[in-house]
C-alpha cells in the first residue's frame, strides 16, 4: 500500500518500523535530520525516532509539552511550523534547544490519526531551506501514514 498523496515510491508494507519510515522520509526530502514524536496519555510528545541529531540533544527532545517549541506548536496548532533558518529565526517558535542542533531550515508537521493529533514529524537541513506547499502536503501525508500505522510501530 503506497503512502497516499506522496510522490516517493516506498510502500508502508515494506517499512519495518518508525525508524525506517523516518529514514525514508529524511532521504526523500534530502534532509539532514528528522524526528518523530507521538502524543502519549500524559499529554506530552514522546520521541519515537530520531535521525541525524547529536546525542547531546536527545535529553532535550525526549518529551515535549504541546505548545512548546516547533513540535509542540505543530501539535497545538494542527498545522506545519517551519523556519527557513533556526539560527536566526525571531518568530518565537524556535527554542534554544533547536538552535543547538546546528540545523537551519526546518519544518514540523502534525501526525494525524483520523482527525486527532497523534504526534509530530519533523525534518531539518544544515543550510537554510524553505519548504514549498507541495513539500508540506507530502510531509502531512507521511504524517497521516505514520498515524495510521502507529500501533504497528510500537
Amino acid at each position: 500500500m503506497p503512502i497516499s498523496g506522496m510522490t516517493f515510491s516506498y510502500t508502508l508494507s515494506s517499512i519495518p518500523n518508525v525508524d525506517a519510515a523516518l529514514a525514508a522520509i529524511v532521504s526523500h526530502f534530502g534532509a539532514d535530520s528528522g524526528t518523530v514524536h507521538f502524543l502519549e496519555t500524559d499529554g506530552l510528545l514522546h520521541l519515537a525516532a530520531v535521525q541525524g541529531l547529536p546525542a547531546a540533544m536527545l535529553p532535550i527532545i525526549q518529551a515535549i509539552p504541546v505548545g512548546k517549541g516547533m513540535a509542540g506548536l505543530a501539535a497545538e496548532r494542527r498545522r506545519p511550523v517551519d523556519a527557513c533558518n533556526l539560527q536566526t529565526d525571531t518568530t518565537g517558535d524556535v527554542r534554544p534547544g533547536a538552535r543547538a542542533s546546528g540545523q537551519e531550515g526546518a519544518i514540523v508537521v502534525p501526525i494525524f490519526s483520523g482527525d486527532d493529533v497523534a504526534g509530530t514529524l519533523g525534518i531539518a537541513n544544515r543550510g537554510e531551506r524553505t519548504f514549498s506547499a507541495e513539500e508540506q502536503a507530502e510531509l502531512i501525508a507521511a504524517g497521516r501514514a505514520l498515524g495510521k500505522l502507529r500501533s504497528a510501530f510500537r
